[in-house]
C-alpha cells in the first residue's frame, strides 16, 4: 500500500461474482473471506482467490442481483458494478460499508449543481454552479461556489431520476433528485462525471425507494393530497375539496398511519411525506 492509499475499513463477509466479462454467472455461491476498502480500492481475499476492484473502475452500487437460490438465502448484500464484472458483497454492517465505498468516491468531488431548478412544480431560474461534495450518514451535502450549503436529507428524497442534459454547452448525465426545503417540494439537479452521479444516485436512492409511492388510494384521498402539494391548507381542505370535515379528518388519520402524511399539530395540521408528494404529483400529472 502506498504513502497516499489509505485503509478505511478491513472486514470479513461473505461475496461472490454474479457477472464475469459481461457474462451472467449461474452456478455461483457465496464465500466466506476478508474485505477490504482503501480511498484507491477494494481488495476482497478469500481462501484460493484475490480479487482487486479499484475505486476508479466502480460504475455503479445497486441493491439485490438474483442469480439463483444460494444466492437469494442471503439479503444484506451489495452488489458492485465495475467493467463487464459484477461482484455482490455480504456482512453484517453492510449499510455502513456501502456509505464508506460511497464516501471515498464521492467526498471532495466537484459537481455542478442547479438549485433549485424547480421548486413547488415550477421551473425556476437557478444556474448551474460548482459544488464541493460530502457524503455523511443520511445526508448528501453540497457546498457551493456561490457560498450556499445545499443539503439534501436521504429519507426526505422522494423521487431520484437520470437523465441526459445539455450543461454548459455539454452533454452530460445529470440526476434529478426531489426533496423538501423549508416546507416546499423541490427539485435539485446535479451533474457530473458517470460514475460519479451514479454513486450519487446509489445515495439517494435509498430515501427514493423507502418512499416510493405504489399505495392504492382512493379518488378523494389522491385529491386531498393534491390539495395539499398545491399548496392548500390542512385546515382549509374541507372548504376547498367541499368535503365534510369529518370525512376529511378520517382521511387524514388513514394517510398519516400509511405513512403518506405526517402530524404537525394535535389540532390536525398535516405536511405531505416524501411518499406523499410522490403520489400527490403522479396524480396531477394524470389529470
Amino acid at each position: 500500500m502506498s504513502k497516499s492509499e489509505q485503509k478505511l475499513a478491513d472486514v470479513t463477509g461473505k461475496f461472490t461474482q454474479v457477472v464475469r466479462d459481461g457474462r451472467k454467472l449461474k452456478d455461483t455461491n457465496w464465500s466466506n473471506g476478508r474485505i477490504v476498502l482503501s480511498n484507491k480500492r477494494i481488495v476482497i481475499v478469500g481462501n484460493d482467490r484475490k480479487e482487486t476492484i479499484p475505486l476508479a473502475k466502480i460504475s455503479s452500487i445497486r441493491g439485490r442481483y438474483d442469480v439463483n437460490q444460494a444466492i437469494a438465502t442471503v439479503s444484506n448484500y451489495i452488489s458492485i458494478n465495475y467493467g463487464p464484472n459484477v461482484y455482490l458483497i455480504s456482512m453484517d454492517e453492510v449499510n455502513e460499508f456501502e456509505l464508506q465505498i460511497q464516501k471515498a468516491i464521492l467526498d471532495g468531488e466537484i459537481l455542478l449543481i442547479k438549485h433549485p431548478a424547480v421548486k413547488g412544480g415550477v421551473v425556476q431560474d437557478s444556474s448551474w454552479q460548482k459544488a464541493r461534495v460530502n457524503i455523511n450518514t443520511g445526508v448528501a451535502n453540497f457546498a457551493v461556489e456561490n457560498g450556499r450549503f445545499v443539503q439534501i436529507e436521504v429519507d426526505d428524497v422522494g423521487t431520484v431520476e437520470t437523465d441526459e442534459r445539455t450543461v454548459r454547452s455539454k452533454d452530460r448525465p445529470v440526476l434529478e433528485a426531489e426533496h423538501t426545503e423549508e416546507d416546499s417540494s423541490v427539485q435539485t439537479y446535479l451533474s457530473g462525471s458517470k460514475q460519479n452521479v451514479a454513486i450519487l444516485k446509489s445515495v439517494l436512492d435509498r430515501g427514493a425507494k423507502k418512499n416510493a409511492s405504489s399505495i392504492d388510494l382512493s379518488s378523494k384521498e389522491e385529491e386531498v393530497l393534491m390539495a395539499i402539494y398545491s399548496g392548500v391548507s390542512p385546515f382549509e381542505v374541507p372548504e376547498f375539496l367541499d368535503i365534510d370535515t369529518d370525512e376529511v379528518e378520517s382521511i387524514y388519520e388513514r394517510l398519516i398511519e400509511l405513512d403518506v402524511l405526517e402530524e404537525v399539530r394535535v389540532r390536525r395540521e398535516v405536511a405531505l411525506k416524501p411518499r406523499g408528494r410522490n403520489i400527490a404529483s403522479e396524480a396531477m400529472n394524470q389529470k
